[in-house]
């Protein structure tokens, strides 16, 4: 199963923040230095997703003007407007049109560490109609509670202190859920979440992480801080031919792709650990006239399907389609992109909140240690067996210091 799309509810007044969403819907509002929703939207570019869906309410017309019809990276970003306040589930019903079959599904008002795509990981089974990303460790009497017999939602309790996760506003939804919403308003959380949970329709994944809501002033004011530093994460920069696929010599389609025995897995597992991970690969191919750059935007959006169905996923792939002897004129050229030149790392470093301090280079030549080198990072050589025991052994991870609350 590939997931394409995430829809984000940013339609609610806001009104437990007072006079800071008078003029200003509560999305927008500044964290950080930027709006909040912007956050949303890096962590839907950086999943791999091509469509986000924001249902829009109050000051609407604000949320349309910065994000309608935009894209970022590889993700385009539209704004449904809801004529007359639904409700949660309402608003869902409302955009039935634009719902693809399976989707992810936010609260536009709270931010969860975590990765997104362990919801996808086992979704083929037809038992389920949403999937929910329940959050651990919450401490306080704050948040409702959530009741779990196996891997199956059984209940919500109300608020109060409780070692019981909490529900942290992320689902995988089955488009069938609007048969669930009979009337408008209608909110997810009171009136449909509950009737799947009795009929075993809604299925929970526990993770543990930061989590902040924004709705209250009190944690307004604590985002301001956390989420600015959930952003700064380690990077694990990998070549692309000899790290995730065999170099067969310029791959450029998905049937020439043989995976490296542990890649994908070694995806995974820095996903897990809190890296960004960027593909950085020399591409040659395409300043010899082999095939062309959309080939390889082509083969990596495939990958990231690949990846997807085991919850993983590359942040960002970055190439370089320039070689001094090229046959192409456009791409005949010495450039600082090309490995072992350090310039597709020092890009992904400015354009991404990277701790360098904690991230590393792996690669099959030389030249992919002379260019982490040259970019002020360790870099290591793989010289052939399983990715993953490779790093295993070679690469001391950073450990994760943010806790949930």
């Amino acid at each position: 199963m590939t997931v394409a799309q995430v829809v984000c509810l940013v339609g609610g007044r806001g009104t437990r923040l007072g006079a800071l969403t008078d003029r200003t819907p509560k999305p927008l509002l500044p964290v950080g230095g930027r709006p909040f929703l912007d956050y949303i939207v890096h962590e839907a570019r950086r999943f791999g997703l091509e469509r986000l869906l924001l249902l829009s309410g109050y000051r609407s017309q604000e949320i349309a003007d910065r994000y309608h019809g935009q894209r970022f990276g590889q993700l385009m970003v539209e704004v449904v407007v809801e004529p007359q306040p639904a409700g949660t589930a309402g608003a869902l019903a409302n955009a039935a049109d634009r719902l693809d079959e399976t989707f992810f599904l936010l609260n536009g008002d709270s931010f969860f560490d975590c990765n997104w795509l362990n919801l996808a990981h086992g979704a083929e089974r037809r038992d389920w109609t949403m999937r929910a990303t329940l959050a651990s460790g919450i401490e306080g009497s704050r948040y409702g509670r959530v009741e779990m017999a196996g891997d199956r939602v059984t209940g919500f309790r109300p608020e109060g202190a409780s070692t019981q996760p909490i529900n942290a506003g992320i689902y995988l939804v089955r488009r069938t859920v609007l048969e669930d919403i009979r009337t408008i308003p209608c909110s997810l959380e009171r009136e449909v979440l509950p009737g799947l949970a009795e009929h075993g329709q809604l299925v929970g994944s526990v993770a543990q992480g930061a989590f902040i809501d924004i709705g209250v002033p009190a944690d307004f004011a604590r985002a301001q801080e956390l989420l600015p530093r959930l952003m700064q994460r380690p990077a694990a920069f990998l070549d692309r031919d000899g790290i995730l696929n065999h170099d067969h010599g310029y791959v450029h389609r998905p049937d020439q792709v043989e995976w490296v025995e542990g890649a994908r897995e070694t995806v995974k597992w820095l996903n897990d650990a809190g890296y960004y991970v960027f593909v950085v690969t020399n591409q040659g191919g395409i300043a010899h006239g082999y095939y062309s750059e959309q080939s390889v935007h082509d083969l990596h959006a495939w990958m990231q399907q690949q990846l997807q169905g085991m919850g993983a996923h590359i942040d960002a792939f970055e190439h370089c389609p320039f070689h001094p002897n090229g046959v192409v004129e456009k791409y005949r050229a010495d450039s600082e992109l090309r490995k072992p030149q350090p310039g597709m790392l020092l890009k992904l470093q400015r354009e991404w909140s990277t701790d360098a301090s904690r991230s590393f280079m792996v690669g099959d030549r030389d030249s992919d240690v002379e260019a982490a080198i040259a970019a002020g990072l360790p870099g290591f050589k793989f010289t052939g067996g399983n990715l993953l025991d490779f790093l295993r052994r070679s690469v001391p991870l950073a450990q994760r210091t943010d806790v949930a609350g």
